[in-house]
């Protein structure tokens, strides 16, 4: 099948390129980041996805399946560019698609979607709203991304649309919001919280997404590992020293004396825990995945101890 990957630079994105490209798949991409090294037989579009030049793509190469990974988080990116490139540029993916005869779009999103908060319960399934929208208001063109995809599965039910809601990865693209949080040595925590986290290695993540574009489930999937582990101990076996702090002074602190840049709402996230099940991912793809939480930690820590992290 043809593959068309939009955001495809990015660490997730190539991994899942390139495992497609091995499986016998014509893959192609689209990204403003240029993608040095790319494969031979991978070709990389430096183009902006809302432009018309992205939709002349899709009408060129006529693309079987469409992976949309291009979207951003609040670490990366700020305000309206942030909207105009989540809920803007996943409009586009969708309208080029209907328009040119893809047959099935993959939309990955984030488990953060469903949003931390003091009575949420342990465990999200795929048919829950999201919550705490108000306490952190930068995750909200993100979410009205995830719900535009998903509202796809009705109002045009001959595009087959898969929506996976992935966890937290790690791995040596070094990128993703887990990867910076835990970049310092002295990795800040709220005093009197160690909520539970969910993370998968890149790797793994990378082949979730390809089993959804080949097995083609039609809906909403959130992947994630099994088992979950406190974010204290995440930090420890990463080799860092978590750092409780009053969370008045937490607020004071952030982007400052060495401290990760973080929205104000993003302390929700290390305050509850947002856990997922997963097991309909895993009945309608067989997914499972190869590297468990403590390897996938052990694996990333040798990355800061060979240096190829900072």
């Amino acid at each position: 099948m043809k593959v068309l990957v939009m955001g495809i630079s990015g660490g997730i994105a190539r991994l899942v390129a390139i495992g497609l490209r091995e499986r016998g798949h014509e893959v192609f991409g689209i990204d403003r980041r240029p993608w040095p090294g790319a494969p031979r037989g991978v070709d990389v579009y430096g183009v902006d996805l809302r432009k018309r030049a992205a939709e002349d793509i899709f009408r060129r190469r006529r693309p079987d399946v469409v992976i949309h990974l291009a979207t951003v988080n609040a670490l990366t990116a700020h305000g309206e560019e942030r909207s105009r490139i989540n809920l803007g540029g996943t409009r586009a993916v969708f309208e080029h698609a209907l328009s040119h005869g893809v047959e099935h779009v993959v939309f990955v999103g984030r488990h953060t979607y469903y949003g931390a908060a003091a009575d949420s319960p342990l465990y999200h399934t795929e048919d829950e709203p999201p919550q705490a929208l108000g306490a952190f208001p930068e995750l909200a063109d993100l979410v009205a991304a995830d719900l535009y995809a998903a509202n796809t599965l009705w109002r045009n039910p001959k595009l087959v649309t898969t929506v996976l809601r992935l966890c937290y990865t790690l791995g040596p693209s070094r990128m993703g919001t887990l990867a910076t949080f835990v970049k310092p040595k002295r990795v800040p925590m709220v005093l009197g919280y160690d909520p539970l986290f969910q993370f998968l290695w890149e790797a793994d993540a990378a082949e979730a997404v390809i089993l959804a574009a080949e097995k083609r489930p039609r809906g909403i999937f959130n992947v994630a590992s099994c088992n979950p582990l406190p974010l204290a101990t995440i930090v420890r076996q990463l080799g860092r020293t978590p750092l409780p702090l009053p969370e008045p002074l937490l607020l004071a602190l952030l982007g400052r004396a060495g401290f990760p840049r973080l929205p104000r709402g993003a302390v929700e996230h290390i305050k509850y825990p947002i856990l997922v099940d997963a097991g309909a991912f895993r009945a309608a793809t067989g997914f499972q995945h190869r590297v468990d939480e403590v390897e996938t930690l052990r694996k990333y820590r040798s990355l800061f101890a060979a240096g190829e992290l900072p």
